[in-house]
Protein backbone atom coordinates (compact mmCIF):
# COMPACT_ATOMS: atom_id res chain seq x y z
CA UNK A 1 0.00 0.00 0.00
CA UNK A 2 0.85 3.54 -0.08
CA UNK A 3 -0.14 5.29 3.10
CA UNK A 4 0.04 8.49 4.34
CA UNK A 5 1.65 8.66 7.75
CA UNK A 6 1.14 12.40 10.03
CA UNK A 7 2.87 12.85 12.64
CA UNK A 8 5.91 10.19 11.08
CA UNK A 9 8.61 12.32 12.61
CA UNK A 10 7.46 11.58 16.01
CA UNK A 11 7.93 9.13 18.39
CA UNK A 12 4.93 6.37 17.89
CA UNK A 13 4.82 7.76 14.26
CA UNK A 14 8.35 7.11 13.64
CA UNK A 15 8.05 3.63 14.06
CA UNK A 16 5.08 2.87 12.13
CA UNK A 17 7.35 4.25 9.43
CA UNK A 18 10.44 2.30 10.08
CA UNK A 19 8.22 -0.67 10.35
CA UNK A 20 6.16 0.13 7.39
CA UNK A 21 9.06 0.36 4.68
CA UNK A 22 10.77 -2.58 6.22
CA UNK A 23 7.22 -4.56 5.23
CA UNK A 24 7.56 -3.05 1.69
CA UNK A 25 5.01 -0.87 1.68
CA UNK A 26 5.53 3.06 0.42
CA UNK A 27 5.22 5.65 2.94
CA UNK A 28 3.97 9.44 2.94
CA UNK A 29 4.80 11.16 5.63
CA UNK A 30 2.98 14.51 6.58
CA UNK A 31 4.36 16.26 9.31
CA UNK A 32 4.96 20.11 10.39
CA UNK A 33 8.10 18.85 12.24
CA UNK A 34 7.52 20.91 15.76
CA UNK A 35 9.29 20.51 18.69
CA UNK A 36 9.42 16.35 19.17
CA UNK A 37 9.94 15.32 15.72
CA UNK A 38 13.42 14.60 14.23
CA UNK A 39 14.39 13.28 10.84
CA UNK A 40 16.64 10.74 12.28
CA UNK A 41 13.49 9.33 13.88
CA UNK A 42 12.68 6.91 10.16
CA UNK A 43 16.28 6.15 10.17
CA UNK A 44 16.88 4.66 7.24
CA UNK A 45 13.39 4.76 5.58
CA UNK A 46 14.65 7.39 3.14
CA UNK A 47 17.40 4.99 1.82
CA UNK A 48 14.73 2.85 0.48
CA UNK A 49 13.05 5.03 -2.11
CA UNK A 50 9.76 3.99 -0.44
CA UNK A 51 9.62 6.92 1.86
CA UNK A 52 8.83 10.41 1.30
CA UNK A 53 8.54 13.64 4.02
CA UNK A 54 6.05 16.02 3.27
CA UNK A 55 6.84 19.47 5.40
CA UNK A 56 3.06 20.33 6.71
CA UNK A 57 0.75 21.56 9.09
CA UNK A 58 -2.36 18.92 9.07
CA UNK A 59 -4.57 22.50 10.21
CA UNK A 60 -3.29 23.57 6.42
CA UNK A 61 -6.27 22.32 4.61
CA UNK A 62 -4.92 23.58 0.85
CA UNK A 63 -1.18 21.99 1.70
CA UNK A 64 -3.52 18.68 2.61
CA UNK A 65 -5.30 18.73 -0.93
CA UNK A 66 -2.28 18.87 -2.74
CA UNK A 67 -0.43 16.24 -0.85
CA UNK A 68 -3.48 13.78 -1.50
CA UNK A 69 -3.56 14.97 -5.25
CA UNK A 70 -0.19 14.00 -5.53
CA UNK A 71 0.48 10.79 -3.76
CA UNK A 72 -3.46 9.11 -4.59
CA UNK A 73 -2.58 7.05 -0.58
CA UNK A 74 -4.61 4.10 -0.24
CA UNK A 75 -4.51 4.53 3.24
CA UNK A 76 -4.35 7.53 6.31
CA UNK A 77 -3.09 6.63 9.80
CA UNK A 78 -3.62 9.48 11.64
CA UNK A 79 -0.74 10.15 14.42
CA UNK A 80 -0.06 13.96 14.36
CA UNK A 81 -1.24 15.16 17.76
CA UNK A 82 0.33 17.30 20.61
CA UNK A 83 0.37 14.29 23.05
CA UNK A 84 1.94 15.41 26.50
CA UNK A 85 -0.42 16.37 29.62
CA UNK A 86 1.66 18.52 31.05
CA UNK A 87 1.94 21.20 28.25
CA UNK A 88 -1.77 21.05 27.66
CA UNK A 89 -2.15 22.34 31.28
CA UNK A 90 0.04 25.31 30.40
CA UNK A 91 -0.76 25.61 26.67
CA UNK A 92 -4.57 24.04 25.82
CA UNK A 93 -4.75 26.28 22.39
CA UNK A 94 -2.42 24.60 20.81
CA UNK A 95 -3.98 21.51 21.71
CA UNK A 96 -7.57 22.19 20.58
CA UNK A 97 -6.11 23.42 17.13
CA UNK A 98 -4.12 20.54 16.34
CA UNK A 99 -5.98 17.69 17.85
CA UNK A 100 -9.15 19.29 17.17
CA UNK A 101 -9.07 21.31 14.34
CA UNK A 102 -6.32 19.33 12.33
CA UNK A 103 -8.28 15.91 12.73
CA UNK A 104 -11.32 18.06 10.94
CA UNK A 105 -9.14 19.17 7.99
CA UNK A 106 -7.58 15.71 7.56
CA UNK A 107 -11.16 14.72 7.12
CA UNK A 108 -12.20 16.96 4.90
CA UNK A 109 -9.46 16.11 2.90
CA UNK A 110 -9.38 12.32 3.17
CA UNK A 111 -13.27 12.63 2.44
CA UNK A 112 -12.79 14.43 -0.77
CA UNK A 113 -9.84 12.18 -1.76
CA UNK A 114 -11.94 9.21 -1.62
CA UNK A 115 -15.24 10.83 -3.25
CA UNK A 116 -12.92 11.90 -6.02
CA UNK A 117 -11.44 8.16 -6.56
CA UNK A 118 -15.01 6.38 -6.62
CA UNK A 119 -15.11 5.59 -3.16
CA UNK A 120 -12.82 2.89 -3.42
CA UNK A 121 -13.41 -0.27 -1.07
CA UNK A 122 -9.61 -0.69 -0.01
CA UNK A 123 -9.40 2.65 1.49
CA UNK A 124 -9.34 3.42 5.24
CA UNK A 125 -8.57 6.15 7.15
CA UNK A 126 -6.83 4.96 10.61
CA UNK A 127 -6.92 7.05 13.72
CA UNK A 128 -4.82 6.61 16.58
CA UNK A 129 -5.96 7.82 19.97
CA UNK A 130 -5.11 6.98 23.75
CA UNK A 131 -6.70 5.07 26.70
CA UNK A 132 -6.60 8.82 28.47
CA UNK A 133 -10.04 9.72 26.63
CA UNK A 134 -11.42 6.96 29.31
CA UNK A 135 -10.72 8.96 32.41
CA UNK A 136 -9.42 6.85 35.30
CA UNK A 137 -9.63 4.09 36.86
CA UNK A 138 -10.26 2.22 40.35
CA UNK A 139 -7.62 -0.23 41.86
CA UNK A 140 -9.42 -2.55 39.61
CA UNK A 141 -11.09 -3.22 36.07
CA UNK A 142 -9.85 -2.55 32.69
CA UNK A 143 -10.88 -0.11 29.83
CA UNK A 144 -12.77 -1.59 26.78
CA UNK A 145 -13.87 -0.80 23.57
CA UNK A 146 -16.99 0.03 24.86
CA UNK A 147 -15.85 2.32 27.79
CA UNK A 148 -18.26 5.45 28.47
CA UNK A 149 -15.29 8.75 28.03
CA UNK A 150 -14.29 10.53 30.63
CA UNK A 151 -11.67 12.73 29.59
CA UNK A 152 -9.57 14.81 32.39
CA UNK A 153 -6.84 17.06 31.31
CA UNK A 154 -6.86 19.40 27.76
CA UNK A 155 -4.81 16.57 25.91
CA UNK A 156 -7.45 14.03 26.81
CA UNK A 157 -10.37 16.27 26.67
CA UNK A 158 -8.83 16.78 22.86
CA UNK A 159 -8.26 13.59 21.91
CA UNK A 160 -11.98 12.53 22.58
CA UNK A 161 -13.05 15.31 20.53
CA UNK A 162 -11.30 14.12 17.51
CA UNK A 163 -12.13 10.49 18.38
CA UNK A 164 -16.17 11.81 17.60
CA UNK A 165 -14.93 13.47 14.80
CA UNK A 166 -13.66 9.91 13.25
CA UNK A 167 -16.24 8.50 14.22
CA UNK A 168 -18.94 11.15 12.64
CA UNK A 169 -17.81 11.01 9.68
CA UNK A 170 -17.63 7.57 9.15
CA UNK A 171 -21.57 7.55 10.32
CA UNK A 172 -22.16 10.60 8.49
CA UNK A 173 -20.56 10.46 5.52
CA UNK A 174 -19.18 6.88 5.14
CA UNK A 175 -15.68 7.37 5.24
CA UNK A 176 -14.18 3.79 6.03
CA UNK A 177 -12.22 3.55 8.95
CA UNK A 178 -10.96 1.95 12.41
CA UNK A 179 -9.83 3.36 15.55
CA UNK A 180 -7.53 2.41 17.94
CA UNK A 181 -7.00 3.77 21.43
CA UNK A 182 -3.20 2.56 23.21
CA UNK A 183 -1.79 2.71 26.49
CA UNK A 184 1.08 4.51 27.62
CA UNK A 185 4.02 3.83 25.24
CA UNK A 186 7.84 3.84 25.11
CA UNK A 187 11.18 2.81 23.99
CA UNK A 188 13.55 4.47 21.58
CA UNK A 189 13.10 7.59 19.92
CA UNK A 190 11.43 8.80 22.45
CA UNK A 191 11.28 12.80 23.12
CA UNK A 192 12.79 13.61 26.74
CA UNK A 193 9.70 14.80 28.29
CA UNK A 194 7.84 11.79 29.34
CA UNK A 195 8.53 10.27 32.00
CA UNK A 196 10.91 6.72 31.54
CA UNK A 197 13.46 9.10 29.06
CA UNK A 198 13.53 11.61 31.91
CA UNK A 199 14.73 8.89 34.47
CA UNK A 200 17.33 7.69 32.06
CA UNK A 201 18.44 11.02 31.09
CA UNK A 202 18.57 12.38 34.97
CA UNK A 203 19.65 9.04 36.37
CA UNK A 204 22.80 9.55 33.80
CA UNK A 205 23.80 12.68 34.40
CA UNK A 206 23.31 12.26 38.23
CA UNK A 207 20.73 14.43 38.50
CA UNK A 208 17.65 14.33 40.85
CA UNK A 209 14.67 12.29 39.14
CA UNK A 210 11.39 13.63 40.30
CA UNK A 211 8.85 11.57 40.84
CA UNK A 212 4.89 13.28 40.85
CA UNK A 213 3.27 12.42 44.25
CA UNK A 214 3.51 9.58 45.90
CA UNK A 215 4.28 7.68 42.82
CA UNK A 216 1.43 5.50 42.88
CA UNK A 217 -0.14 6.26 39.25
CA UNK A 218 -0.67 2.65 37.75
CA UNK A 219 -0.24 2.70 33.75
CA UNK A 220 0.32 -0.11 31.37
CA UNK A 221 3.11 0.01 29.67
CA UNK A 222 3.37 -0.86 25.94
CA UNK A 223 6.71 -0.89 23.95
CA UNK A 224 6.36 0.93 20.67
CA UNK A 225 7.51 -1.23 18.45
CA UNK A 226 4.69 -3.58 19.42
CA UNK A 227 2.36 -1.12 19.23
CA UNK A 228 3.54 -0.32 15.48
CA UNK A 229 2.74 -3.57 14.54
CA UNK A 230 -0.46 -3.66 16.23
CA UNK A 231 -1.32 -0.91 14.11
CA UNK A 232 -0.41 -2.12 10.78
CA UNK A 233 -2.44 -5.50 12.04
CA UNK A 234 -5.21 -2.85 12.68
CA UNK A 235 -4.82 -0.85 9.39
CA UNK A 236 -5.15 -4.44 7.14
CA UNK A 237 -6.85 -6.84 9.42
CA UNK A 238 -9.57 -4.41 11.67
CA UNK A 239 -13.45 -4.44 10.81
CA UNK A 240 -14.58 -1.12 9.27
CA UNK A 241 -16.10 1.12 11.81
CA UNK A 242 -14.48 -0.61 14.92
CA UNK A 243 -12.42 0.63 17.38
CA UNK A 244 -9.67 -1.66 18.62
CA UNK A 245 -7.85 -1.07 22.35
CA UNK A 246 -4.12 -1.80 22.28
CA UNK A 247 -2.52 -2.54 25.60
CA UNK A 248 1.17 -4.46 26.74
CA UNK A 249 -0.10 -6.42 29.56
CA UNK A 250 2.20 -4.47 31.49
CA UNK A 251 0.97 -2.15 34.45
CA UNK A 252 3.24 -0.70 36.90
CA UNK A 253 3.21 1.93 39.56
CA UNK A 254 5.61 4.85 38.76
CA UNK A 255 7.26 4.37 41.65
CA UNK A 256 8.26 0.43 40.41
CA UNK A 257 9.06 1.88 36.89
CA UNK A 258 11.37 4.40 38.73
CA UNK A 259 13.15 1.79 40.54
CA UNK A 260 13.45 -1.25 38.03
CA UNK A 261 15.28 2.05 35.78
CA UNK A 262 17.51 2.92 38.40
CA UNK A 263 18.49 -0.80 39.16
CA UNK A 264 19.19 -1.67 35.06
CA UNK A 265 21.60 1.52 35.31
CA UNK A 266 23.24 -0.27 38.49
CA UNK A 267 24.05 -2.38 36.63
CA UNK A 268 24.73 -0.74 33.48
CA UNK A 269 26.30 2.41 34.57
CA UNK A 270 28.06 1.95 38.03
CA UNK A 271 28.97 5.37 38.90
CA UNK A 272 26.09 6.46 40.46
CA UNK A 273 24.68 3.54 41.56
CA UNK A 274 22.51 3.40 43.61
CA UNK A 275 20.59 5.28 41.52
CA UNK A 276 17.40 5.13 43.77
CA UNK A 277 19.08 7.45 46.23
CA UNK A 278 18.32 10.17 43.45
CA UNK A 279 14.65 9.86 43.48
CA UNK A 280 12.70 13.01 44.75
CA UNK A 281 9.01 12.83 45.14
CA UNK A 282 8.22 16.27 43.78
CA UNK A 283 4.50 18.22 43.86
CA UNK A 284 1.69 16.26 41.77
CA UNK A 285 -0.03 17.19 38.66
CA UNK A 286 -2.98 19.04 38.87
CA UNK A 287 -5.81 16.13 38.04
CA UNK A 288 -3.71 13.55 37.82
CA UNK A 289 -5.26 10.26 36.95
CA UNK A 290 -4.75 7.19 39.35
CA UNK A 291 -4.84 4.46 36.92
CA UNK A 292 -5.01 3.18 33.41
CA UNK A 293 -5.29 -0.40 31.90
CA UNK A 294 -6.65 -1.63 28.89
CA UNK A 295 -8.38 -5.40 28.98
CA UNK A 296 -6.99 -5.95 24.54
CA UNK A 297 -9.76 -8.91 24.60
CA UNK A 298 -10.80 -7.44 20.90
CA UNK A 299 -7.93 -7.09 19.28
CA UNK A 300 -6.54 -10.63 20.73
CA UNK A 301 -9.52 -12.52 19.60
CA UNK A 302 -10.09 -11.00 16.52
CA UNK A 303 -6.86 -10.32 14.92
CA UNK A 304 -4.60 -12.53 16.68
CA UNK A 305 -2.35 -9.70 18.19
CA UNK A 306 -0.98 -9.66 21.35
CA UNK A 307 2.41 -7.66 22.53
CA UNK A 308 5.43 -10.06 22.51
CA UNK A 309 8.09 -7.25 24.82
CA UNK A 310 7.86 -8.05 28.48
CA UNK A 311 8.25 -4.57 30.17
CA UNK A 312 11.51 -6.15 32.21
CA UNK A 313 12.86 -6.69 29.13
CA UNK A 314 11.42 -3.49 27.16
CA UNK A 315 12.96 -1.21 30.03
CA UNK A 316 16.49 -2.65 29.48
CA UNK A 317 16.64 -2.68 25.74
CA UNK A 318 15.45 1.38 25.88
CA UNK A 319 17.92 2.12 28.70
CA UNK A 320 20.80 0.41 26.43
CA UNK A 321 19.55 2.29 23.86
CA UNK A 322 19.55 5.67 25.56
CA UNK A 323 23.23 5.13 27.03
CA UNK A 324 24.05 4.28 23.35
CA UNK A 325 22.48 6.79 21.62
CA UNK A 326 23.64 10.45 23.04
CA UNK A 327 24.18 11.66 19.65
CA UNK A 328 20.25 11.36 18.93
CA UNK A 329 19.23 13.06 22.49
CA UNK A 330 21.66 15.78 23.54
CA UNK A 331 20.96 17.83 20.89
CA UNK A 332 17.33 17.57 21.90
CA UNK A 333 17.88 18.58 25.34
CA UNK A 334 17.55 22.20 24.14
CA UNK A 335 14.19 22.08 22.80
CA UNK A 336 11.45 23.31 24.66
CA UNK A 337 10.62 21.24 27.34
CA UNK A 338 12.73 18.40 26.97
CA UNK A 339 13.64 17.65 30.95
CA UNK A 340 11.68 20.63 32.31
CA UNK A 341 9.01 21.02 34.69
CA UNK A 342 5.67 21.30 33.35
CA UNK A 343 1.76 21.45 34.01
CA UNK A 344 1.59 23.47 36.91
CA UNK A 345 -0.22 26.68 35.35
CA UNK A 346 -3.40 25.06 37.08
Amino acid sequence: MRILITGGAGFIGSAVVRLAVARGHEVVNVDAMTYAACEANTGRAAETGRYTLERADIRDRGRLDAIFAEHSPDAVMHLAAESHVDRSIDGPGAFVETNVMGTFHLLEAARTHWTQRGRPDGFRFHHISTDEVFGSLGATGAFTEDTRYDPRSPYSATKAASDHLVRAWHETYGLPMVLTNCSNNYGPFQFPDKLIPVVILKALAGEAIPVYGAGRNVRDWLHVEDHADALLEVLNEGQDGRSYAIGGENEARNIDLVHTICAILDEERPAWAPHSSLIRFVEDRPGHDARYAIDPARIREELGWRPSISLAEGLRQTVRWYIVNKDWWRPLMTRSGAGERMGMAA
